[in-house]
């Protein structure tokens, strides 16, 4: 992590997959310059790295809570990702 700049893994529980959840994340965090991505995961569960601006991040962190129309979360637990995990935009993985 470089001087005002944050990274962050969360691991989003609850449904949050087949709501849109991967699509909603991808716009949000375009719109809020962050580099990144997002993925289910086969437990259930949605998988983001987000880096970019500590506001922006956390405004994420705070929207992730919430999520898209149809979701439902249960818990965003966050944790440091590995310093190569994040680069360029912010993108969709399969």
């Amino acid at each position: 992590m470089t001087a005002g700049r944050r990274s962050v893994r969360v691991l989003i529980e609850g449904r949050v997959q087949g709501v849109g959840y991967r699509a909603w994340t991808e716009r949000r965090a375009t719109a809020l310059g962050l580099a990144g991505s997002v993925r289910n995961l086969s437990d259930g569960r949605v998988e983001a790295v987000f880096s970019g601006d500590p506001a922006a991040v956390d405004a994420m962190l705070a929207a992730c809570a919430e999520g898209p129309r149809g979701a439902l979360v249960r818990a965003v637990v966050v944790t440091v990702p590995d310093p190569d995990e994040v680069t360029g935009p912010f993108r969709i993985l399969r």
